[in-house]
């Protein structure tokens, strides 16, 4: 039975809704008021909203000095293609950690074990760079290094239970991005491993950075932890003997993840999808170090505004409702879906 709330509990928590509400929205608010400003206006202080003249010369200038619209499709492909690609590799791998747990290590070896392994792993590889002047001209040598790093850590989390793996996936978004930009980097810009002449084909001249070969791998696994944690927490829901049913009416394994999974978990996959694009959409740290021209996405396009010579606030502004408006109009008319999704389980 429901508690009924006494009208000044409601009264609290509407007050406090709007209080947060608005001071949430009030930085959008203060930024759509001087995109519509002169730069002299959008610099005066106090501030008066309702006497200075409005102008909408700020986004003629910004379309003018820079191709919005090539941004905004640079930005569809790479939220689009990763979503898709994030999809692909995280229902398979919700399924099995749902559907297929583990429910101990498979391995005898204790966790101080593994770390000595991988530790050990990590000096040899350092080691021989030393040794080779941190140069790799050989490509077996390359693969060999690159195994010694990631061999151990790989059967490391084969070897651990549903839980152990669960959050081994989700503390790999805890790493600072600044930890991996110099590898990732190096490895955008031009590895020596792969992009080399390799006398049938010529790879030299070839590299990832400013590209959406590069930018769209990278976005997924940027956001593949959050997709395989909530699509696992949606398929938890979903009974077993369901899919066992299935099995036994002769389903594949293919037919019962397309046919009788998916549709059941689809609000679930639709507001992970949904989630996805907007972190894809607002993503700028990556966006702002590996691209500047073919593959920059808007929020490259904001950056454009912000220079030595100064902060152009009105047209600084006007590029950033013109790089979030497609991102809001998207949330204000999937909400309900994302709602719907979001609380998808939580009420038995």
């Amino acid at each position: 039975m429901a508690r009924a709330q006494s009208p000044r509990r409601t009264l609290i928590f509407t007050l406090v809704g709007w209080t947060v509400g608005i001071l949430m929205f009030f930085p959008i608010f203060w930024t759509t008021v001087a995109a519509f400003k002169t730069e002299s206006d959008a610099y005066s202080l106090p501030q008066n909203f309702l006497t200075t003249p409005w102008t909408l010369e700020n986004f003629a200038i910004v379309q003018e000095r820079s191709d919005y619209v090539r941004y905004v499709i640079n930005t569809t492909l790479l939220v689009t293609l990763s979503t898709a690609l994030a999809l692909v590799l995280a229902i398979p791998a919700a399924w099995s950690l749902a559907f297929a747990p583990r429910a101990e290590s498979s391995s005898r070896l204790s966790g101080w074990a593994w770390i000595a392994i991988m530790l050990a792993a990590a000096g040899v590889s350092f080691v021989t760079l030393y040794v080779n002047d941190w140069k790799v001209d050989n490509f077996v040598l390359g693969v060999v290094l690159l195994l010694l790093v990631v061999a151990p850590a790989t059967l490391w989390v084969w070897t651990r239970n549903t839980s152990g793996t669960l959050l081994w996936i989700l503390s790999t978004k805890m790493m600072p991005p600044a930890g991996a930009l110099i590898p990732i980097y190096l490895i955008f810009n031009r590895n020596g491993l792969v992009f080399r002449d390799w006398g049938w084909i010529n790879l030299s001249d070839f590299n990832l950075m400013d590209s959406l070969w590069g930018m769209v791998p990278l976005v997924t696994l940027l956001n593949l932890p959050i997709f395989i944690w909530m699509l696992f927490t949606y398929f938890k829901e979903i009974p077993v003997a369901i899919l066992e049913a299935s099995r036994m009416d002769g389903a594949s394994l293919w037919n019962e993840i397309t046919r009788v999974l998916m549709p059941m978990a689809l609000p679930g996959i639709a507001s992970t999808c949904l989630l996805n694009i907007i972190l894809a959409w607002n993503e700028a740290f990556w966006s702002l170090n590996l691209t500047n021209k073919y593959a920059a996405p808007l929020s490259f396009f904001i950056s454009e505004y912000s220079s030595p010579e100064g902060q152009f606030w009105a047209k600084l502004s006007a590029a950033s409702i013109m790089a979030i408006a497609p991102i809001l109009i998207i949330g204000w008319f999937s909400q309900r879906q994302l709602v719907r999704g979001l609380t998808f389980g939580a009420v038995k």
